[in-house]
């Protein structure tokens, strides 16, 4: 459990730019054995949705944004030991990727952790992959279950081109969405594919324990 005294000293430190700051605080929760999702959605997703409010009420820059981006980014490498010392609890596999043209990557890598915090073999692809790359990356590997994320919503029909080359080549494949793009619609999309939309990484990790 993150305290809110502790959130909010973490979020001025990280819109400083003070990544030493956020770096101390995020070593002393690991040290302390902090349950990993907690940290994720406590800390780091809640302070990245924080984040994205402060820039589209125009309170902080776009460079502002990328800084607080790149930080969270290297934060998460704190965490990997962690996230990988024990041995995969199922033999399943997802791979995750972000709709071409979309360059926000932490989420969907955060929901990758997940999956291997719950014993998947997970692979992420990072940003903007293209569609045909996804799809022979998927025809190489052969996932269980196959994520694609969205941040910014004008991405929609990116989205929509992957959810329909997935559906097209692999049928019985099964497919989840999310990010914060849906915010603003586009879930009927996700519907119309027969994809699952996946609200918050408390939701995915529910989903997978299930």
């Amino acid at each position: 459990m993150i305290t809110d005294p502790l959130y909010r000293q973490y979020l001025h430190l990280l819109l400083q730019g003070n990544r030493n700051g956020c770096a101390r605080i995020v070593q002393q929760l690991l040290d302390q054995n902090i349950d990993i999702k907690a940290l994720y959605t406590e800390l780091f997703q809640k302070s990245l949705y924080r984040v994205g409010e402060l820039w589209e009420s125009n309170q902080i820059s776009v460079a502002r944004e990328h800084l607080v981006t790149a930080i969270t980014e290297g934060l998460l490498n704190l965490v990997y030991p962690r996230l990988f010392e024990k041995e995969r609890a199922t033999p399943k596999k997802v791979v995750i990727s972000c709709a071409a043209n979309e360059f926000h990557q932490i989420g969907g890598k955060m929901a990758a952790d997940i999956f291997e915090l719950n014993g998947w073999d997970s692979h992420f692809l990072g940003a903007n992959t293209p569609v045909e790359h996804m799809l022979e990356y998927i025809q190489e590997e052969k996932p269980d279950l196959v994520g694609l994320s969205v941040t910014v919503y004008c991405n929609m029909p990116a989205l929509k081109a992957g959810l329909e080359a997935i559906k097209s080549d692999f049928k019985d494949l099964d497919v989840f969405v999310g990010g914060q793009a849906f915010n603003w619609g586009g879930r009927n999309l996700v519907k119309q594919s027969g994809a699952r939309y996946i609200p918050s990484l408390d939701v995915l990790d529910t989903i997978i324990t299930e």
